[in-house]
């Protein structure tokens, strides 16, 4: 019997969806070449189309969060799993902020 499995609406990290079951399509080894043999990448997708789950995909895996990619494609191909330093910028955050120095601090904590 298949198991039903919730959608992740509303949901944009990929820790969250994997930790929380909820359905998760798998590209992973997509990405995997992404960041293996792309120099340059511009994410040009229109609002509300993944950008935000692909970029908490790669903070994972940059950071050498292999638990969270059990079961997934990019096992077959990483082998090393290094960590590296990640910088994180949500830009979500510093919406409406009256002047620039508004803006800075939220921006930097």
């Amino acid at each position: 019997m298949m198991e039903t499995r919730k959608y992740p609406i509303g949901i944009q990290t990929f820790k969250r969806i994997v930790e929380e079951g909820y359905l998760y399509v798998d590209k992973t080894d997509l990405m995997w070449q992404l960041a293996h043999y792309a120099t340059y990448i511009f994410l040009s997708r229109p609002r509300r189309f993944g950008k935000s789950l692909l970029t908490t995909t790669l903070e994972s895996y940059f950071k050498g969060e292999k638990e969270l990619f059990e079961g997934l494609k990019i096992m077959e191909y990483e082998k090393d799993w290094v960590s590296y330093p990640v910088i994180h910028l949500d830009l979500s955050t510093a919406k409406g902020q009256p002047t620039v120095e508004a803006l800075r601090d939220r921006l930097l904590f």
